[in-house]
């Protein structure tokens, strides 16, 4: 049995700290501080060295010693606070946080949401919805109430035609949009018509790969740099690619212009299938609109969009921009009648749009959530500066680029704060690193700013920055 003894100078005084055995050095290190803090010999607020210096009087990787420090952060052994480094917590004992079900990254009850996707519950526009359900109740035809057309209602198609065509350079007609119950059901559709293999993002929504496979449409992963998705990795074996070009999902940024012409080169070229995920494509900040890649070839891309992050989840309408050959096939899938959305709510949302209330809505909720960004960034700036976020000219939520090695640390850290947060390795493709990729897999946070209420957000932001590994 190998056994060390190295002295880490804190505030002034020599600290043994004995490090026995042949384990993970880090698990040694953490047992050597626990052990330290029951025994007195480190008294609650007392500074610890930083960890590079520990590092090397140790002779340990800054890298151990950090994740270290961030693993006893989160079981309340320690407490990190910018500016002030890293000292013994205050309290008595330790406290286990409590995590959820679904996974052990996650506190079962959280104080702060920062969960991204979801917007903010208490801003959905209630007034001027219930003004356009009264005139759009008042204004239906009979057949607005007898059994549903699966194309979905006329009015929202037309509807949704004039705002796609205007707002996110669509070239869209009534007849080619057939409604949906959200991105999630128009791709359990295109998964029955179109079939499989696709690629996608190697970041994403591991639902949106669970759902292709469980229709027996398997993914492969493509690369996702500064561009956005690398789809020169695009075979003549894949029947369609997922993508998320306005703003890739999760890591930020538009796909780059050379790669959107290369991406309908392919798909003209192979008779494949362009899935355009339009999540967020309304709200952006600091930049131009991007338009969406439809627009480039309506014959080959097909739109996904819903009024998930700019109304609310609850509606249940989305909506796919079909090329012609696929609209059949696409509404015998889905059925003789509709049996997903309320006719009552599309014939709302028609109204919503055509009177421009839709319209507002979106220019509210994006000053609020560029307020919300701002906030962020202002508060790592102040808290840790050392943390870069990115992803944030546009969307509901930021990327915060981590020290490698301290992605799970930092999450249970966030889970002790009370705070719902999740990994970036979240959204990896779990077949990302047998695809061959040159670089490691990245450590960050996804960090959604829409949910909180205005009165929880900056204390949700302070929980945050407790909760990142020190610089």
């Amino acid at each position: 049995m190998n056994s060390w003894v190295n002295s880490a100078e804190i505030l002034g005084s020599d600290l043994p700290l004995e490090l026995s055995g042949t384990g993970n050095r880090r698990a040694l290190l953490m047992d050597a501080l626990r052990e330290a803090v029951r025994s007195g010999r480190l008294a609650p607020g007392t500074r610890l060295p930083p960890y590079r210096s520990l590092a090397a009087d140790l002779g340990l990787a800054r890298n151990t010693v950090a994740d270290a420090y961030a693993e006893l952060v989160a079981e309340g052994w320690l407490a990190a606070r910018q500016g002030s480094g890293t000292r013994v917590a205050e309290r008595a004992a330790p406290v286990t946080p409590v995590h959820r079900a679904r996974t052990p990254e996650r506190v079962a009850r959280p104080v702060h949401d920062l969960v991204q996707g979801q917007p903010d519950p208490s801003v959905f526009p209630r007034t001027a919805w219930l003004a356009s359900a009264r005139r759009a109740l008042a204004a239906a035809p009979d057949d607005a109430f007898g059994p549903g057309d699966p194309h979905g209602r006329p009015e929202l198609r037309r509807a949704l035609a004039g705002y796609l065509v205007r707002v996110r350079g669509v070239r869209a007609a009534p007849e080619r949009i057939v409604l949906c119950s959200g991105a999630a059901h128009g791709l359990r559709l295109l998964a029955q018509v179109v079939g499989g293999p696709w690629a996608a993002e190697e970041y994403g929504l591991p639902f949106h790969r669970a759902l292709l496979a469980s229709h027996g449409v398997g993914t492969r992963p493509l690369g996702v740099d500064a561009d956005g998705a690398r789809v020169d990795g695009l075979t003549r074996r894949d029947r369609a690619v997922l993508l998320t070009p306005a703003h890739q999902f999760p890591t930020g940024g538009p796909l780059h212009p050379g790669r959107r012409a290369a991406v309908v080169d392919w798909a003209r070229a192979t008779g494949g299938l362009v899935v355009e995920d339009d999540y967020d494509g309304e709200f952006r900040y600091d930049r131009q609109p991007v338009g969406a890649v439809q627009g480039l070839d309506p014959e080959h891309v097909v739109l996904l969009g819903s009024v998930s992050k700019s109304l609310s989840p609850t509606l249940r309408i989305g909506w796919m921009v079909l090329p012609q050959r696929l609209v059949g096939p696409v509404v015998t899938a889905k059925g003789e009648r509709e049996q997903f959305s309320s006719a009552t709510e599309q014939l709302t949302l028609a109204d919503f749009v055509e009177s421009g209330a839709y319209d507002r809505q979106v220019r509210r909720m994006r000053q609020r959530h560029r307020r919300r960004r701002d906030q962020l960034v202002a508060a790592l700036e102040r808290r840790a500066p050392h943390i870069r976020v990115t992803g944030i000219a546009a969307g509901l939520h930021a990327v915060l680029e981590l020290p490698p090695g301290t992605e799970r640390s930092a999450v249970r850290a966030a889970a002790w704060q009370g705070l719902a947060v999740e990994g970036l390795a979240d959204y990896l493709h779990p077949g990302s690193e047998d695809a061959g990729r040159a670089d490691a897999p990245r450590d960050g946070l996804v960090v959604g700013y829409a949910t909180p209420a205005e009165s929880a957000y900056p204390e949700a932001l302070e929980a945050l920055c407790r909760a990142l590994p020190p610089g």
